[in-house]
């Protein structure tokens, strides 16, 4: 079976992906990406008056908190969905439809550009990072977030290793990502293959609080595209299972009110010189 990669495929799934969760994503996986905002921002030296483009939008929320700052924000995403989100909740903030890979504005249009977790899931991410060099101005900079690797992620972890015992890992058969980057290592190499120096990479933790394991479950299912078509991939029949194995799983963790589970991310950033 030929497993050569589909960028196309890949852009299909991940736009069909966020069109399904945009409505869902800020009542669900925004609780997890949310705490990530500040320490992206301060790695892409976002302050007042610095024009930042924040690709891969999703619902605003990144660039809604740059312009608190006083920074002049836009924010780009592929998903229409998604668009109409950002534009309800954040009405002053523009807004626009586009592609991480081809974007539509001029060279040294920005001082920074940012990606809470979004570049990982373009088709090609250094391509991605190659845009975003051309429409920084010489000494912008360039700064993403990317989910760190399951044994520092521990929501990532509970899940897979349930999916392991009670379900079907290869169940979703969805294609190949073009960047499942998830190490500092892998960070530094696109960053510097997409032409960028003073590369600094750092893991950023935060906890994400459910009610119980089938409720990180039904916030993943909901709120995401690579992580939901897993989840729906399995046996309904399993889902009761897996969820009980999170919640067995996750009694280091456990709160007054549920589970209070780690989630680590990597926040990599880079100078245009």
């Amino acid at each position: 079976m030929s497993t050569a990669f589909d960028a196309e495929a890949v852009r299909a799934f991940e736009h069909a992906g966020w069109e399904r969760a945009a409505g869902a994503y800020p009542a669900t996986f925004a609780e997890a990406t949310r705490p990530f905002i500040p320490d992206l921002l301060d790695a892409a030296g976002v302050d007042a008056g610095t024009r930042v483009l924040d690709v891969a939008s999703g619902p605003g929320f990144v660039a809604a908190a740059a312009a608190a700052r006083g920074a002049a924000a836009t924010g780009l995403d592929f998903s229409p969905a998604m668009l109409a989100v950002a534009r309800l909740l954040h009405p002053a903030i523009g807004f626009e439809h586009g592609d991480a890979e081809t974007l539509p504005y001029g060279d040294a249009a920005f001082d920074a550009v940012v990606s809470n977790f979004g570049i990982h899931h373009v088709p090609h991410p250094v391509l991605a990072l190659r845009q975003a060099f051309r429409v920084l101005r010489s000494g912008g900079r360039v700064a993403f977030s990317v989910w760190a690797a399951p044994a520092e992620n521990i929501a990532w972890k509970l899940l897979f290793d349930a999916i392991a015992r009670h379900g079907d890992p290869a169940a979703a058969k969805a294609p190949a990502p073009g960047g499942g980057f998830n190490t500092p290592t892998h960070c530094e190499a696109a960053l510097r293959e997409a032409g960028f120096t003073s590369i600094a990479t750092r893991t950023v933790t935060a906890i994400w609080r459910h009610r119980d394991g089938a409720a990180l479950v039904a916030a993943l299912r909901a709120g995401t595209a690579r992580m939901a078509g897993l989840i729906m991939a399995q046996d309904p029949a399993a889902l009761p299972a897996i969820a009980a194995d999170i919640d067995a799983g996750a009694a280091p963790y456990r709160a007054r009110n549920g589970i209070a589970v780690p989630i680590a991310a990597v926040i990599a950033s880079g100078v245009k010189t």
